[in-house]
């Protein structure tokens, strides 16, 4: 038995049928797991990168010339096989359920991609219109619901890739769709291949398109490289990033809040011990992580103490991580400029709280699910102003933990002056899965997108200072106490991505838009036409 699948030139007529064997039912849903696998295995902590290209491929095979129903069935399935496993973290300490039901929703926007790509799979320059419909899938998912969940954005697997370079050029959407779109490209390629064994034509126009949805991205990301500077341009500052550890993994580690604030201030002491020894050198400012103070200093004297003192002994301003509790209203998750002198004098509050992790939303109905959410008994709230801290006269962009994944978390920092970031974290809570390691990626990412450095400071690892070029140049192990002191360049030019904001994503999202409306035209045309 034989079918036939028709290609389509860039003229949008359809030349001599390719003849293909008929497959069994299972083969394409088979491949659509393993795309979405093979993206899973595409990011940190392995170096794998370049399995997103034969993850795209695979993926424009699988839904090439579907029909839109099934272009969503096997775009979930894509979904499920990549965000599975690439958020099995979230399950760690609360159990499946929530894992299982954050992914399953989560490959709901890889599904309607999956649609997408299918109905926009029988264009001229299809690979171009489907990278372009896969960040419109992402840029959905990074904003609804609950403010929405980027996490497992292709271009944050590419921290090792070659076209990290893009991020400079058009941050995490130009990056993503580079990837996506070279991967599309790579199945045009061999299509157009295979049907020329077959038909002993050579089809210029569609072979050109796949040529250069190749060729293009690598040829672009080449040509980013100039972007990607790590020269000092406003000098250098030494920094400290302060990994205290905490006294055990899991949900609970906050019943021993004291331990962790201690744990922070004993590694700040033995700091200034090394310092003054001559061991280390002396920073011009320390960061602690997020959460490294869960005892509010402002409603506690002993804890304002123990801290005050570790800043007097570094004798440096000093970033704390702390949870202040107001007498009413919402927490804060706070960050905390303490002057050696002065003592607290600036704060920032985490402008983009984690839902089910810092807030619950519909309560009583996660309740019946799962009783974890009781253990958040107070919701956070969140903060409005943009976070800069001058710090001895170097200006320090700061993104909370989970808001290093979203773009404009931490390009607002970059735009309202900063010369480094810092990205306060606090991973205790998902022990030693991959989660650290996905963090650290986007921190890398984010690094080269506005060419800054990066601090990392971490309660229990992976703590990492990155370059604007996005090497990592000191890093800590898991759960184990650490101080990392380095020079680090600072620097205050914009990057294109920088400047351009979401001007990149719109226009891809506008792509992948006049994609899917032409394909829809085209589909209401032959419906005329057959019908005449």
């Amino acid at each position: 038995m034989s079918a036939t699948i028709t290609p389509v030139d860039a003229s949008g007529t359809d030349p001599a049928p390719e003849p293909v064997s008929r497959l069994p039912r299972f083969v394409r849903p088979g491949a659509a797991l393993l795309s979405g696998f093979l993206l899973y295995l595409s990011f940190p902590p392995r170096p794998l990168w370049w399995l997103a290209l034969p993850a795209f491929a695979l993926l424009g095979w699988t839904l090439r010339g579907r029909r839109l129903r099934s272009g969503f069935g096997l775009g979930h399935l894509a979904g499920l096989g990549f965000l599975l496993p690439l958020l099995i973290w979230t399950g760690e300490e609360v159990g499946p359920v929530p894992w299982l039901a954050l992914a399953a929703l989560e490959a709901l926007f890889v599904a309607a991609a999956g649609l997408g790509i299918a109905a926009v799979s029988r264009l001229p320059w299809w690979p171009v219109f489907a990278a372009g419909v896969w960040i419109l899938a992402e840029a959905a998912r990074a904003r609804v619901p609950f403010g929405g969940f980027p996490w497992g954005k292709i271009a944050f697997g590419q921290a090792d890739g070659v076209f990290l370079p893009l991020a400079a050029v058009g941050g995490t959407p130009v990056l993503g769709f580079a990837v996506a779109l070279c991967g599309f490209g790579l199945y045009e390629t061999c299509r157009q291949v295979r049907a020329h064994r077959a038909t002993g034509t050579v089809p210029r126009g569609p072979l050109a398109v796949a040529a250069l949805s190749v060729l293009v991205p690598v040829t672009g990301a080449l040509a980013a490289l100039p972007l990607v500077d790590d020269s000092a341009e406003d000098g250098t500052a030494t920094v400290a990033a302060v990994q205290g550890n905490v006294p055990r993994l899991g949900l609970d580690f906050n019943a021993q809040r004291r331990a962790v604030l201690d744990n922070h201030v004993a590694r700040t002491h033995e700091l200034a011990q090394d310092v003054e020894a001559g061991r280390a050198p002396r920073p011009d400012f320390v960061l602690w992580p997020e959460n490294s103070s869960d005892i509010d200093p402002y409603a506690n004297a002993d804890a304002a103490d123990v801290i005050d003192g570790a800043v007097r002994a570094i004798g440096v301003p000093t970033v704390i991580g702390a949870v202040v509790a107001p007498e009413t209203g919402k927490l804060r998750n706070t960050l905390i400029e303490w002057d050696p002198e002065r003592g607290p004098v600036a704060t920032y509050d985490k402008r983009h709280v984690q839902p089910f992790g810092e807030y619950i939303p519909m309560r009583p109905l996660v309740r019946v699910f799962n009783s974890n959410v009781d253990r958040v008994s107070r919701d956070f709230g969140a903060g409005t102003k943009v976070g800069v801290f001058d710090l001895a006269g170097t200006k320090v962009g700061l993104a909370t933990c989970y808001e290093a994944a979203f773009d404009w978390a931490v390009r607002d920092t970059v735009t309202h002056g900063a010369q480094l970031i810092s990205v306060p974290s606090n991973n205790a809570t998902f022990g030693r899965t991959e989660m650290t390691y996905q963090q650290l990626a986007m921190s890398r990412v984010r690094a080269v997108e506005h060419s800054r450095s990066v601090v990392v400071p971490v309660t229990s690892g992976v703590s990492a200072i990155i370059r604007p070029d996005g090497e990592i140049v000191s890093r800590t192990k898991m759960f184990t106490p650490d101080v990392l002191v380095e020079k680090v360049p600072l620097r205050s030019s914009l990057t294109p991505a920088t400047r351009m904001g979401t001007l990149p994503e719109a226009l891809l999202v506008a792509l992948a838009a006049a994609g899917l409306g032409w394909s829809a035209l085209r589909s209401v045309r032959a419906r005329r036409t057959r019908a005449e």
